[in-house]
């Protein structure tokens, strides 16, 4: 693939300094800032968490981008893109949100610390919102990087759903893996509100009883290469991508002391 050519369209769970900084954020605040400076087009997204003050990081509704629905379990919900930039990384965040599934002042589990229990729905809107906005944004990605698990619809999206769409005609999935897959089940009727399109309930790798591991599975089966961003990722997920026989690139503590891993990951993105 052509440098010069080269787009990355960065699906990320969370970005630091909006959420608080962990591995998944900082990956996804400096990652694209670093890709851009290696000369390559970028487009970041994430969902837009109720935490998330608006005014203070400026986001803005972005009108000609929102308005169109995302249909699950036959409901009708409103689909609104918001934007902010991060000036000193001259980088901007495009926002999925809406006000069922992202108001609440809290991430993935509320003051309990409870799983929310939609939290199946949040991650089919996010990632059909960053789809059907990628489509109208008219920009076509080379790579699509889903970073953290609530991204990890993407890839059997892209490669089902939208397979015969132009824009994303030549994309290649990379999947970051962490620590961070979730240990509560989600919803039992989760394998039965995914399907959209091309997309049906036979290609999923999701039970009846679902977990974050048949979700971080079927991510993998539909992603072109692996990168693993931690040192805890669940090893039956590394084991299944090496038995797909998949690129993977290995966790180097090394390389995010000296912040060297943005070449390793730009070298990875332009072997695929």
């Amino acid at each position: 693939m052509s440098n010069s050519a080269q787009k990355v369209l960065f699906v990320n769970s969370e970005i630091s300094p909006y959420l608080p900084d962990s591995q998944v954020a900082g990956i996804g605040r400096y990652l694209p800032q670093g890709i851009q400076e290696r000369k390559k087009e970028i487009r970041v997204f994430m969902p837009r968490f109720g935490c998330i003050n608006e005014r203070r990081n400026q986001l803005h509704e972005v009108i000609r981008l929102s308005g169109m629905n995302i249909i699950i379990s036959d409901v009708d919900r409103p689909l609104v893109i918001k934007v902010a930039s991060i000036a000193a990384a001259h980088i901007q965040i495009y926002f999925i949100d809406n006000e069922d599934y992202f108001r609440r002042k809290a991430v993935y589990t509320d003051a309990d610390g409870k799983f929310f229990p939609d939290n199946d729905e949040r991650a089919i809107f996010f990632a059909r919102g960053v789809m059907e906005t990628a489509k109208k944004l008219r920009w076509a990605p080379d790579v699509i990087h889903c970073n953290g698990w609530f991204s990890q619809l993407v890839p059997a999206y892209l490669k089902k759903a939208y397979k015969g769409d132009p824009i994303f005609a030549s994309a290649k999935v990379v999947l970051s893996l962490y620590g961070d897959t979730p240990s509560e089940p989600f919803c039992k009727d989760f394998a039965g509100k995914i399907p959209f399109g091309g997309l049906s309930g036979s290609d999923l790798l999701i039970s009846k009883a679902p977990t974050g591991i048949e979700l971080a599975k079927t991510a993998i089966k539909y992603s072109d290469g692996v990168i693993l961003g931690s040192p805890d990722v669940n090893g039956e997920l590394t084991a299944y991508a090496e038995e797909l026989g998949l690129p993977v690139l290995p966790y180097n503590a090394k390389s995010f002391e000296d912040g060297s891993y943005v070449d390793e990951y730009n070298a990875f993105y332009d072997k695929l």
